[in-house]
């Protein structure tokens, strides 16, 4: 048992079973949500939660991350799947399963290829834009529910707005009702005894109020018939051309999956202390993605409030989504009639709610404080998810990553040294424009490794701080290569450039701190050549090529 579910001992299983009881609350509710919001019946959100479920148990390095389909995911599924079928149709739910083995398989590649570093390419600020792109998409369906206006799920966001707007007419007065009242219990319950499973409580409340009160009857729409029975092994059959299609889409599920659930995964190993395995998750995160594709559902990824929630209850085993299986099974077999007078209101509502906190107001708040520049890149995200659509948006996403990177590295910290005569300090730190570091010799520092970015700014700061000193006095400059650990084709050329300068000057190059796994590289490249003369530390280099002080200016030094 242990070796199934590190952390669980006897001392913790039965808050680890309580645990398990408050997920099953919550994640049933929710996942006949999404599945809505995906354009999926409800079983194949219940579906996630078996079987996908199980592999993950079986296979993740973290104790607490719950997989599950989230808001995010269901709203990626619904945009880029609905570009291609009817929602609602049998091709629509095939090409969702066939999207979630897709998202399955490069997940595995990821994992087997040790890719997990791509993730890091979306950045805090453009992963809070894009989800809080979808989140905004998906709040206007549910608000549609709730208030009983019928609009296209498959649309695009600014469709089911125009639609929301001018379908105000046919509200109905009696969801409006439900769903004012569901979230008043959410709102109130959460804040007065947040232990309660809440949203279990208005599901449960607003399925007895409709069906003892024939609500149908008078317009309020309900989830219908959901059909009994555990979930059967299949296969999605499609076209090349679809499964080609649907390759996009998957790849940007695979990477906010990705980029959210390791960064989760491991914040919560260091927060309990408990060892994580970035490619382990990626490859149970695979195969977790292949069951579901495999049995009716559709992309799981990581879910940062379910596995919020366990942790809140004291959870620190997987044992609660052993518990949550159990649950849906149970519910799949004996309980779906139960489901049939679920009004969809109430699950705008709860799901509503749910998302809210998607909209990363509070972060954009803080981006806005700490980096203007960082906030306007998650609102154009935000705006190219909501605007142009889901795909558009994460190509934004990357594109604006790499505008971001390519910004930082062709500006790096290029410091002139300045000698510092205590020896129980550096020899080094920054000096002004102007200076040298002692006589004669101008030691320069790059905080980064030379390539096509930054070679050109590099050379043209060497050459700028030689001239502000006085060529005259320059007569040799050495380059500190602690931090320039790698070098490409466009930043060799840059610095043979400025070996060429530096040779026209009558001044001569020599390097510092030259790393030994680096040293190959660089000569390869010819950055550092054989001839060139490499001191082991800043003090040496000064040392040995510092001119003596003329007496003239050391006495005018001692005044």
């Amino acid at each position: 048992m242990t070796r199934l579910l590190p952390g669980l001992s006897r001392r913790n299983l039965g808050r680890e079973l309580l645990s398990g009881v408050t997920l099953v609350a919550i994640a049933i509710p929710l996942n006949i949500g999404y599945a809505q919001i995906a354009g999926l019946p409800p079983t194949a959100g219940l579906y996630a939660l078996v079987l996908p479920t199980i592999v993950w148990v079986l296979l993740t390095s973290s104790r607490q991350l719950v997989a599950s389909p989230d808001a995010s995911a269901a709203a990626l599924v619904a945009a880029s799947v609905g570009g291609l079928a009817a929602a609602g149709s049998q091709n629509y739910a095939t090409m969702a399963l066939a999207q979630a083995i897709i998202c399955g398989v490069l997940f595995l590649a990821m994992a087997v290829f040790k890719l997990g570093f791509l993730a890091n390419f979306l950045s805090r600020p453009i992963l809070v834009g894009f989800i809080a792109g979808l989140a905004l998409d998906v709040f206007v369906s549910q608000v549609a529910k709730m208030l009983g206006v019928h609009i296209d799920s498959g649309a695009e966001f600014t469709e089911k707005l125009t639609q929301l707007f001018t379908g105000l007419n046919t509200i109905n007065p009696w969801s409006v009702l439900i769903s004012v009242c569901a979230i008043g219990i959410l709102l109130l319950g959460r804040k007065l005894l947040p232990v309660v499973p809440w949203a279990l409580v208005v599901l449960v409340v607003a399925t007895v109020t409709v069906a003892l009160t024939h609500a149908g009857t008078a317009g309020v729409k309900v989830l219908g018939e959901v059909p009994a029975g555990p979930p059967v092994l299949t296969w999605p059959v499609l076209d090349w051309q679809l499964w080609l299609a649907l390759v996009p889409s998957a790849i940007a599920l695979t990477l906010v999956a990705s980029a959210e659930g390791l960064l989760v995964s491991r914040s919560y190993g260091e927060k309990h202390r408990y060892p994580t395995n970035a490619n382990r998750d990626l490859l149970a995160f695979g195969a977790a993605n292949i069951a579901a594709g495999a049995s009716g559902s559709f992309a799981v990824g990581a879910s940062t409030s379910r596995t919020a929630a366990m942790d809140q209850a004291g959870s620190r085993t997987q044992l609660p989504s052993l518990v949550l299986v159990t649950g849906t099974i149970l519910l799949l077999l004996f309980g779906t009639a139960l489901l049939a007078e679920i009004p969809s209101s109430a699950i705008g509502a709860i799901v509503g709610i749910a998302v809210l906190p998607l909209f990363g107001i509070g972060e954009f708040r803080e981006l806005w404080r700490l980096s203007r520049f960082e906030f306007w890149v998650g609102v154009c995200c935000l705006a190219a998810t909501v605007l142009v659509g889901a795909i558009a948006g994460i190509i934004v996403a990357f594109v604006l990553s790499l505008i971001n990177l390519a910004r930082r590295a062709a500006n790096p910290a290029i410091d002139v040294l300045a000698e510092n005569d205590d020896p129980a300090a550096s020899l080094l730190e920054g000096a002004p424009s102007g200076a040298v570091t002692a006589n004669g010799v101008i030691v320069v520092r790059m905080a980064a490794p030379l390539f096509f970015a930054n070679g050109t700014v590099f050379t043209q700061s060497v050459q700028q701080a030689v001239e502000a000193a006085g060529n005259a006095k320059v007569r040799h400059v050495v380059v500190d290569m602690e931090a320039i650990t790698d070098a490409d084709v466009t930043g060799s050329r840059a610095f043979a450039g400025l070996r060429a300068w530096l040779d026209d000057a009558d001044i001569g190059l020599a390097f510092s701190r030259v790393r030994s796994g680096a040293r190959p590289h660089l000569r390869r490249f010819n950055v550092v050549r054989d001839t060139d003369t490499v001191y082991e530390t800043n003090r040496a280099a000064v040392a040995a090529l510092s001119a003596p002080i003329p007496e003239h200016d050391a006495a005018e030094r001692s005044r």
